[in-house]
């Protein structure tokens, strides 16, 4: 899993890794930061949005990069079978937002024909709660281009993203594995997706 790191912390965290690790030798390939240790261990860092590091290779261009990457208009959508959280935001402000929760039944044990109108009354269920999903989204994301950062179920996002009002969006990295969302999970997803993400392998 990619280590997040926000603007605020990416030179402390490269200074970290520098005392753990030794001198380090930066450098920019295919749009990431990399580094290569003393050691032998490396780590590739990029940034959020699916924007390409194109700046010199040092630590304080790269955190610079981090936090200019943030959008001016962007939107967040996180969508489980049990609920979902959409939010519009301007740069790392909340303008609009909203989660809802809605009950979808478990799994049962039972078979036959119980076992079938259970599976028909928790598909009907999963789909009114995409439907809601999506009308928040509609309402609150707008038909634009506008980058948005996705989470939470893959088949439910991409089952609410199939409505025509939401074609032209445009799904951006990173994506965001949450649990049901709820407003505290939206707030700190909105802060993961402006976050760097790096990857290290040890020596």
């Amino acid at each position: 899993m990619p280590i997040i790191v926000p603007a605020t912390r990416v030179e402390r965290w490269l200074a970290n890794f520098e005392e753990r690790h030794g001198e380090t030798q930066y450098a920019v390939a295919q749009g990431a930061l990399t580094g290569t240790a003393a050691d032998g261990s490396d780590f590739s860092a990029v940034l959020p949005f699916d924007q390409p590091f194109t700046g010199e290779p040092t630590p304080e261009a790269f955190a610079a990069a981090v936090a200019s990457a943030v959008p001016a208009d962007w939107g967040v959508l996180l969508v489980r079978k049990g609920g979902f959280a959409v939010a519009r935001m301007a740069g790392e402000t909340f303008v609009e937002s909203k989660v809802g929760q809605r009950h979808v039944q478990g799994r049962t044990k039972a078979g036959g024909q119980s076992q079938q109108r259970f599976s028909r009354r928790r598909d009907n269920q999963a789909r009114q709660a995409y439907e809601a999903a999506a009308d928040h989204a509609a309402r609150i994301l707008g038909a634009g281009s506008r980058p948005v950062v996705t989470g939470g179920d893959h088949a439910a996002v991409t089952e609410v993203l199939a409505d025509q009002r939401l074609r032209g969006l445009s799904v951006v990295e990173p994506w965001l594995p949450v649990p049901d969302p709820k407003r505290g999970i939206l707030e700190q997803a909105a802060r993961d997706a402006c976050a760097a993400r790096c990857d290290v392998r040890n020596a």
